[in-house]
C-alpha cells in the first residue's frame, strides 16, 4: 500500500470531523444566552447572612421580587395635590395587569415637596425581553400630565443588564475576530494562515458553548452575561496563542527542509508539552475559583477551563491536520527560507552582531515573529538577546525597580464596589431614575435594608433600627401594604424594613448594614440582608476570596512549572516575575480607574480575576518561552540555549500577547464597568508582561544566573559546572527521545 494516501488519510479525518463539530455546534454560541441569568441575587455569597434573609423572604412571597420605583418630578416646581392623586390613580389602575403582582404603593411626596415616589411590584424571575415589556407598561401606565415619570429600583436595574449583554454573543465575537483576523494579516504576512486559526477558535469557542449550554441545562454551572463574555474571549484568546506556538514550529521545520508531513509531526510533538502546561496552568487556575463563596465566581472556574480544554483540543488536532494538509500553501505567499547554516539549517539569529561574541543561531531559517520578511525580526531579537547578554544584572535591576516602584500603588485600589451611577458606562435609563429619586427621597429609598425578627419583637427591632447612625426610618412590613397597618407574620417572623439615609449601592450603607448587625443578635432571630447587605457581604466575601484562593493558584502554577521544567529554582524565578508583573498592572489600573477614567470604586471580585488571568496567562508565556530554553540549553548550555530560546520564541510570544490583550479589549464594547476594568488590567498586564517581563526581565535573571536556575537537574549542574557538551546533555530536554544529528 502506497503510504501517502494514508498519511493524509488521518488529517483529513481530523478536518472533517471539526467541520462537523463547527456546523452542528457553532450555533449553541448564540443560545448561551437562553441558559443564562442576570438576576444578582442568584451570585450571593452562599451562607452570608443576606443570602439568609432571602430565603426567609421567599416565605413571605417577596424572596425575588422585583420592584419598580416609579419617582416623577415637575421640573423644579412643586407637585400639586392633583398630580399626587393622578399618579396614585395611575400606580392603582396597574393592579391585576400582566406581570404585576400585589398591590402598588401610593404616590407619596418628598419632604421638598418637588417628587413623588411608588412602588410596583413585578413577578420575579421575569426573563429580560419580558421584563423590559412590563416596564415599558409600567411606563405608559404611570405617565401624568406636568411630571416626568422615571423607573428606578431592582427591576429597572435588572433591565438595564440585559440590554448591556444583548447581542454579546454577535457583538463581541465579531469585535474579537476582527482584532485578531487583523493582527495575525500583520504578523504573518498570508492570507490563509490567519483564516485557519480563527476558524480552529471558533471550533474550540462552539464545542465549548456547547458544554457549557448542556452543564447550565442541567443546573451544573451558572452562567451569566459576564462568565459568558470571558468564555468568549478566553477561548478566543487562548486558541490563537497555542495555534501561533505550533505554527511558529511549522514554519521552523519547513524552513529547514522538511517536507509537510516531518514537519507537522515535529512541530506537534514540541508544541504538545508547553501548550498542555500552558493549559493546564490556565484550567487548573480558574478552577480554583470553586473555592470562592461567591457563586458568580464559582461559575467562571469550571466554564472557564471547559474553554481552555476546548481551545487546546483545537490546535492539537484541527490545525496540525490543515498544516499537513496544505502545507506551504498555508503560508502562502510568505515562503519560509532558510538562511544559512545550523543545526537545522538556520543561521546566525544576530546577537553576535550585537557584540555578545557568541553567534547565537536560530532553529528556524525564518523569522521568529513568522512574518516572512527575512531576517527583520530575528535581528530585532538578536539585538534584545545581545543587551541581555551583556549586562544581564543592570538590565534586570533596572526592569525591576519600575515594576516594584508602581506595584507600591496596588493597595490602594478601592474595591468595595462599583457606585450604581458607575456600574453602567456611559448611563443608564435607572441610573439617572435612582439619581432622581436621591435628590429628594432618603439615599436607600426603594431598595431598604431587610431585618428579619421574631413577631414578638418586632415594634422594638423597628425602634432600635431607627436609633441606628444612617437610618432615616424603620417598619415592620404590613400585611395589607399600607403603612402603619398590622404586620405581616409568616412562620413567627415578621419583616422590618430600613430606609438607609446613603445611597444604598455607597460605602456609607455598607457602614450602616455593619452597625444595623452589631445592633442585634442574629443568634435570636434577628437578620440583617438587603440590597446594601448584599453588597457588604459581597465585598466581605471577595477579599476572603482572594486570600485563599491566591496562593492555591500559586501552588498549582509552581507545581506545573516544576514538573515541566524539572527545576525547583526556575519555576520560582517565574513565578515571582509574574506576580510582580500582577502588581505593577495593578497599581497602574489604579492610578488610570481613578485619574483617567473617574471610576470612584472597582468590583470586589476585580483584583481576583485580574490575578487569575495575568499570572496564569503570564506563566503561559513564561512556559512558552523556558520550554524552548530547556531544549536549547541542553544542546547548547545555559548562556546560548536563554539567547537562543529568546530569539527563536521572542516574536511569536509577543505576537501571542498581543493578540490576547487585543481580544480581552474587546470586552469594552460591553458598557460595564467591572468589564471594561478587567479589559484594562488584563490587556495591560499581558502587554506588559509579554514586552517587559518575559522579553527582558526573565532572559536577564536567567542569564545572571546561568545554570543555577535550573537547580537541582542535571542540566543545571552540567550547565553550572561547564561541562556543556551538547552530545552529553541533549537528552535531558526530552527523556527517553532520541535524536539524530540534524535534527528529527
Amino acid at each position: 500500500m502506497n503510504p501517502r494516501p494514508v498519511r493524509r488519510l488521518v488529517p483529513a479525518l481530523l478536518v472533517l470531523v471539526w467541520l462537523a463539530v463547527g456546523g452542528g455546534l457553532g450555533p449553541f454560541a448564540g443560545k448561551l444566552g437562553e441558559v443564562a441569568t442576570n438576576d444578582q441575587a442568584a451570585f450571593l455569597p452562599r451562607s452570608a447572612e443576606s443570602t439568609r434573609v432571602l430565603e426567609v423572604q421567599e416565605r413571605f412571597r417577596q424572596g425575588e421580587a422585583q420592584p419598580v420605583i416609579v419617582v416623577w418630578t415637575a421640573g423644579g416646581r412643586t407637585v400639586t395635590d392633583a398630580q399626587r392623586a393622578a399618579a396614585t390613580e395611575a400606580l392603582a389602575a396597574l393592579r391585576g395587569t400582566p406581570h404585576v403582582t400585589g398591590t402598588p404603593s401610593p404616590a407619596l411626596p418628598s419632604d421638598d415637596k418637588l417628587a413623588l415616589r411608588g412602588v410596583v411590584q413585578l413577578d420575579p424571575g421575569l426573563p429580560g425581553d419580558e421584563l423590559g415589556d412590563a416596564l415599558d407598561r409600567v411606563g405608559a401606565a404611570v405617565a401624568v400630565d406636568g411630571l416626568r415619570a422615571q423607573l428606578a429600583g431592582p427591576a429597572a436595574t435588572r433591565a438595564d443588564l440585559a440590554g448591556a449583554f444583548a447581542g454579546i454573543d454577535g457583538l463581541l465575537l465579531a469585535v474579537a475576530l476582527a482584532a485578531v483576523l487583523v493582527i495575525l494579516l500583520a504578523v504573518y504576512r498570508s492570507v490563509l494562515l490567519p483564516l485557519v486559526i480563527i476558524l480552529g477558535a471558533v471550533f474550540a469557542l462552539g464545542l465549548a458553548c456547547a458544554v457549557v449550554y448542556v452543564l447550565a441545562g442541567h443546573d451544573v454551572v451558572r452562567v451569566d452575561g459576564q462568565v459568558q463574555g470571558i468564555l468568549f474571549i478566553l477561548v478566543i484568546g487562548a486558541a490563537t496563542d497555542y495555534a501561533l506556538l505550533l505554527t511558529a514550529r511549522f514554519r521552523e521545520e519547513l524552513a529547514a527542509g522538511r517536507d509537510r508531513f516531518a514537519a507537522g509531526r515535529v512541530a506537534l510533538r514540541r508544541s504538545v508539552e508547553p501548550i498542555l502546561a500552558s493549559a493546564a496552568t490556565v484550567a487548573l487556575g480558574l478552577l480554583a475559583l470553586l473555592l470562592s463563596g461567591l457563586t458568580n465566581n464559582r461559575a467562571l472556574g469550571p466554564v472557564g477551563a471547559v474553554g481552555i480544554a476546548c481551545a487546546a483540543l483545537s490546535a492539537l488536532t484541527f490545525l496540525p491536520a490543515v498544516l499537513v494538509l496544505l502545507g506551504r500553501a498555508a503560508l502562502w505567499p510568505a515562503k519560509p527560507k532558510a538562511t544559512g547554516a545550523g543545526p537545522a539549517g538556520a543561521g546566525a539569529a544576530g546577537a553576535g552582531a550585537a557584540g555578545t561574541g557568541t553567534a547565537v543561531t536560530g532553529t528556524a531559517g525564518t523569522d521568529a515573529a513568522g512574518t516572512g520578511a527575512g531576517g527583520a525580526a530575528v535581528g530585532v531579537w538578536g539585538r534584545v538577546a545581545g543587551w541581555v547578554d551583556r549586562r544581564p544584572r543592570r538590565l534586570w535591576a533596572l526592569t525591576v525597580l519600575p515594576l516594584a516602584a508602581l506595584a507600591l500603588f496596588a493597595p490602594s485600589l478601592d474595591a468595595r464596589g462599583v457606585p450604581l451611577e458607575e456600574t453602567f458606562v456611559g448611563g443608564a435609563p435607572s441610573v439617572a431614575a435612582q439619581e432622581t429619586l436621591g435628590r429628594h427621597f432618603p439615599g436607600g429609598s426603594g431598595q431598604p435594608a431587610v431585618i428579619v425578627a421574631p413577631a414578638e419583637r418586632a415594634d422594638a427591632v423597628a425602634a432600635a433600627a431607627r436609633r441606628v447612625e444612617g437610618v432615616a426610618d424603620a417598619a415592620p412590613v404590613s400585611a395589607s401594604g399600607r403603612p402603619g397597618d398590622a404586620p405581616k407574620v409568616v412562620d413567627g417572623r415578621v419583616l422590618v424594613e430600613a430606609t438607609l439615609r446613603d445611597a444604598p449601592d455607597g460605602d456609607a450603607a455598607q457602614d450602616t448594614v455593619a452597625r444595623l448587625r452589631a445592633a442585634f443578635d442574629a443568634g435570636q432571630g434577628t437578620l440583617v440582608g438587603g440590597y446594601s447587605a448584599q453588597r457588604y457581604d459581597t465585598t466581605r466575601t471577595a477579599r476572603h476570596d482572594t486570600l485563599l484562593i491566591v496562593p492555591v493558584v500559586l501552588a498549582i502554577i509552581l507545581l506545573i512549572l516544576v514538573v515541566l521544567l524539572r527545576s525547583l529554582a526556575m519555576p520560582v524565578l517565574l513565578v515571582a516575575t509574574v506576580a510582580l508583573n500582577f502588581l505593577a498592572t495593578l497599581g497602574v489600573s489604579t492610578l488610570v480607574f481613578e485619574h483617567v477614567l473617574g471610576f470612584t470604586g472597582s468590583d470586589a471580585s476585580v483584583p481576583l480575576y485580574g490575578f487569575v488571568f495575568l499570572v496564569a496567562l503570564g506563566v503561559d508565556y513564561n512556559i512558552f518561552l523556558m520550554s524552548r530554553v530547556r531544549e536549547e540549553t541542553a544542546r547548547h548550555g545555559a548562556r546560548e540555549g536563554m539567547l537562543r530560546g529568546l530569539v527563536t520564541t521572542g516574536g511569536v510570544i509577543t505576537s501571542a500577547g498581543v493578540v490576547l490583550a487585543a481580544t480581552f479589549a474587546a470586552l469594552v464594547v460591553i458598557p460595564l464597568a467591572f468589564l471594561v476594568q478587567i479589559a484594562f488590567i488584563v490587556a495591560l498586564g499581558v502587554l506588559l508582561d509579554t514586552l517587559v517581563v518575559r522579553s527582558l526581565l526573565v532572559p536577564a535573571l536567567v542569564r545572571d544566573l546561568g545554570g543555577r536556575a535550573w537547580w537541582p537537574s542535571r542540566l543545571g549542574r552540567e550547565a553550572a559546572a561547564g561541562r556543556e557538551r551538547p552530545e552529553k546533555v541533549a537528552a535531558l530536554a526530552r527523556p527517553g527521545e532520541k535524536r539524530r544529528p540534524g535534527g528529527d
